[in-house]
């Protein structure tokens, strides 16, 4: 009773607009300090759950894509991408989804995509002669492939939460991205074909040869990661490292786009979603401890085993409670709260931690492109200056191929675990 109403004070808070993170800990310490604890042990039990040295590759991360972005690595991306395959039916709209595949290689972030890519995604698709709403949902969809295919940020937190290996965890998440990517550009392919949408003229090898030189330094980032990664020649979290200075040593050196001002800037904004991502950390920490003390996780593993009594029924049981959550509640927030209780339950059912980590994160991801919640349409919607209701409105067919993509990979697990199993970390 304690824990639910817990949940409700934190649910109420939350829709008052409070943010996630701050509703949670209110919530937390109101409940602790009922139950008799002093605000000395919550802030230690806060600080314990930051005191994590995978969680360092998050700001690195972030800080990485900060750096590309400032080189404008971005917008050479799209050129280079726009004369390889603009000329296919769908044209720029099979060039948002590469790019975002690139761009997922250094970012690691959904946000970073949509909002890094979209705007210069949106315009040039709009000035071409495409739509919005078709605009605003390839960008919307193509966006969530950053956190599948490495590096990725919520996979960095899954395997902090479930002891897993980051690194197998990156590896699994390589065929799944391009499985995803591939699914989308049939569906810009369909429905091109069906509105007549434009295509661009058909680019020379010299002009592609050049577009690529352009943005040659910057498409090395992710086999970098993954190579190292791969060999053992660095951790995940040292990979974050390596790839901020890989970040900026081509920023100096080759598109001469940094600055001191840029630098600082890039900085500051690495510094604000870090700090807002560790006080959501340390929030559901200390919500995880408290149903840990309530044994909320017992309660429910044997509410599911009474009625799921096979692998692809647990499937479908996370894939309901995260679509239902991701409705209400932004990704990160259920990845820390779901996570840490539906882990233990997969293992009992023998499903390989690896595959149930990659398709928990791919659902993750499908809950940004849900409404009313969407945090990924809401960002396309102000990038692109689309009206936010038909962006919710058209995605809805958009999440047609992500849905079959998902169903194949919970079918055939070997798609997700077969490049983990060869690199013998």
């Amino acid at each position: 009773m304690g824990v639910a109403l817990l949940v409700a004070g934190w649910l109420f808070l939350t829709f008052l607009g409070l943010p996630v993170a701050v509703s949670l800990i209110t919530s937390c310490i109101t409940f602790m300090l009922f139950e008799g604890y002093g605000i000395p042990f919550v802030v230690q039990r806060m600080a314990d759950n930051l005191n994590s040295f995978p969680l360092l590759a998050v700001p690195l991360f972030i800080f990485a894509g900060q750096l590309f972005n400032s080189a404008g690595i971005s917008t050479k991306l799209f050129n280079f991408t726009k004369k390889l395959i603009g000329h296919i039916p769908g044209g720029l709209g099979h060039v948002n989804v590469l790019v975002s595949v690139f761009f997922s290689g250094m970012s690691g972030s959904a946000l970073a995509d949509s909002g890094g890519l979209g705007l210069i995604e949106i315009k040039a698709m709009r000035d071409a002669g495409f739509d919005d709403e078709f605009s605003g949902c390839v960008t919307s969809a193509s966006s969530i492939i950053g956190p599948i295919i490495p590096p990725s940020i919520t996979m960095v937190m899954y395997g902090v939460l479930t002891n897993t290996s980051t690194g197998k965890l990156f590896l699994g998440g390589i065929v799944p991205g391009l499985l995803l990517a591939f699914s989308l550009m049939v569906m810009v392919y369909v429905l091109s074909v069906k509105n007549n949408y434009p295509v661009s003229p058909k680019s020379t090898w010299k002009e592609i040869w050049f577009s690529y030189k352009e943005s040659f330094w910057a498409l090395l980032t992710p086999l970098i990661i993954i190579a190292g990664i791969f060999s053992g020649l660095f951790s995940p979290t040292e990979a974050a490292a390596i790839t901020v200075l890989y970040a900026i040593a081509i920023d100096l050196l080759v598109y001469k786009e940094l600055t001191l001002k840029k630098f600082i800037s890039d900085l500051g904004e690495t510094v604000k979603m870090s700090a807002s991502i560790g006080l959501l950390v340390a929030a559901v920490g200390l919500f995880g401890y408290i149903i840990s003390r309530e044994r909320v996780p017992q309660i429910v593993t044997e509410f599911i085993l009474s009625y799921v009594d096979s692998q692809l029924g647990f499937f479908f049981i996370s894939t309901i409670l995260i679509l239902v959550l991701g409705a209400f509640i932004e990704s990160m927030a259920i990845l820390l709260m779901v996570v840490p209780i539906l882990a233990p339950i997969a293992a009992s059912f023998g499903i390989d931690p690896i595959h149930y980590g990659v398709i928990i994160v791919l659902n993750l991801m499908i809950s940004t492109l849900t409404p009313p919640m969407g945090v990924s349409l809401f960002v396309v919607s102000k990038v692109g200056d689309i009206p936010f209701f038909n962006l919710a409105r058209s995605i809805i067919k958009w999440l047609i191929p992500i849905y079959i993509a998902l169903i194949v990979l919970v079918l055939v697990p070997e798609i997700v675990t077969f490049i983990p199993n060869l690199s013998g970390l």
